[in-house]
């Protein structure tokens, strides 16, 4: 007599849990990438601001930037500036949320530096 062998894969109902996990990380993904470029531009405007000599014209420059970059999460007011040596150095700090189901958010905390 032959003997049966045994049959390997998965089944249906596992071929519907793993899509649904990977839809659901896809969605997550899709929504955290552009708050990373955000962040990027972000770090991109703050070393330009830091060229300014004086606070105001360095929330200028940020702002200025800004603009042209589309960054809505950070403004001028919102940046720490200081001196360090002769040198301005300025820095952010911020928090995204992204919503996710109901009352759960993912959140993303920002922070950087024009050093």
């Amino acid at each position: 007599m032959k003997q049966k062998q045994r049959q390997r894969g998965l089944t249906f109902f596992g071929l519907l849990f793993v899509g649904i996990l990977l839809a659901f990380a896809g969605v997550v993904v899709a929504q955290v990438v552009p708050t990373y470029i955000e962040y990027l531009a972000v770090q991109k405007a703050v070393k330009k601001a830091a060229d300014g000599s004086t606070v105001a014209e360095v929330r200028s420059l940020f702002d200025k930037a800004a603009q042209i970059d589309d960054i809505s999460s950070i403004s001028g007011k919102d940046l720490e500036i200081g001196k360090q040596g002769d040198k301005v150095v300025v820095s952010f700090d911020y928090v995204r949320e992204i919503p996710l189901a109901g009352p759960a958010y993912l959140v993303m905390k920002y922070n950087g530096s024009s050093q």
